[in-house]
């Protein structure tokens, strides 16, 4: 029987989040069930070249149990070029944020009130029930099973985080949670970016140059129809938001089972309102979460593929912080891009 044919892009391989000082970002991770995996630098001139940031850069990858994509990259900035997104609204064109499953939302909630309660810089929701995978949306409490999600939101100085616990409903290649860590999650399972394009033209830089496979389109969440979405989003009455999903092509479009994480979603807010421009606040150089990186084979054709698409200050190929061969770019919906050659 013929081997599947490796795909050439897979999922987001890593979120990264610039700092100052590692060790406590390398401590917190510990808890989501991540590990110190490699380290390297590079030299002030070399990340000008890859990164566009005037200052060196030691990084440290973190790995999640065996985990092939969803990883962490803490990039340790000798001058970082402004402190981030902090805590600022998610509703702002350039946010960035990371989702993770975990077995027991409810733990890390109880923590978030901890926090709090000790005076750390932290924001942070109840969790939501949302119902999914569910047609007609009618079940008989107490005697139907409810299929869902608990979710919140919990937005740090470094760090802007999702997660969510499933209820009656699994997802194999979905998100793999390390039951050792304290926190009991899995890697990151999928990253999501706001964008305001009525138009769609600039999503189409994912599917058609990226070649990402295109699961869900225009998936309409409003002020009304999801708690969740309101206060994540800070919603007011009549607006909405527009999900677009893009993922590994080995994915399915039509069996959610066969869905694997590593996805992309992009959120979509109308041109109508005004929206904050916090692009240069999540770039590389920035504090916080400022890079999404993909592995791909074939570098050189991503290259050219890049360079013949609407992307913007593509960066020669060069070594990385770990020697491997990559570029930058931005993408036309104004978001910063590593690629790393597989």
């Amino acid at each position: 029987m013929s081997q599947p044919q490796p795909s050439p892009i897979e999922g987001i391989y890593e979120v990264c989040i610039g700092v100052e000082d590692a060790i406590p970002q390398i401590q917190y991770w510990e808890q989501f069930g991540y590990r110190i995996g490699r380290i390297g630098r590079l030299t002030q001139n070399e990340a000008n070249c890859l990164y566009g940031v005037d200052s060196a850069v030691q990084s440290i990858r973190m790995f999640h149990q065996d985990a092939d994509h969803g990883l962490i990259r803490l990039m340790v900035w000798d001058t970082p070029i402004n402190q981030g997104l902090q805590m600022d609204s998610m509703k702002v064109k350039g946010n960035r944020w990371a989702t993770s499953l975990t077995e027991d939302v409810l733990n890390i909630l109880n923590h978030a009130e901890g926090a709090d309660a000790t005076g750390c810089p932290i924001r942070y929701t109840p969790s939501y029930w949302e119902v999914i995978y569910q047609q007609d949306g009618k079940t008989a409490p107490f005697v139907d099973p409810t299929v869902g999600v608990r979710e919140m939101l919990l937005l740090q100085p470094l760090t802007r985080q999702v997660f969510f616990e499933r209820f009656n409903y699994t997802m194999p290649n979905y998100g793999e949670i390390n039951p050792s860590s304290l926190l009991r999650t899995s890697q990151i399972t999928h990253m999501g970016m706001i964008v305001q394009d009525d138009s769609k033209e600039t999503l189409g830089f994912y599917d058609q140059v990226l070649g990402l496979l295109r699961v869900r389109d225009d998936a309409v969440t409003t002020y009304d129809s999801s708690k969740a979405a309101r206060d994540f989003f800070d919603l007011q009455p009549g607006e909405q938001i527009i999900v677009t999903a893009f993922d590994d092509p080995r994915s399915s479009v039509s069996d959610f089972q066969a869905a694997r994480s590593g996805r992309l979603y992009i959120v979509r807010l109308p041109e109508s309102i005004s929206l904050a421009d916090r692009h240069k606040n999540a770039r590389p150089g920035s504090l916080g979460l400022s890079l999404y990186t993909y592995r791909v084979r074939s570098l050189e054709t991503y290259f050219e593929r890049v360079m013949a698409s609407m992307a913007r200050e593509v960066t020669d190929i060069e070594p990385n912080e770990f020697g491997e061969r990559s570029f930058s770019f931005m993408a036309p919906d104004g978001y910063f891009w590593t690629l790393i050659e597989r």
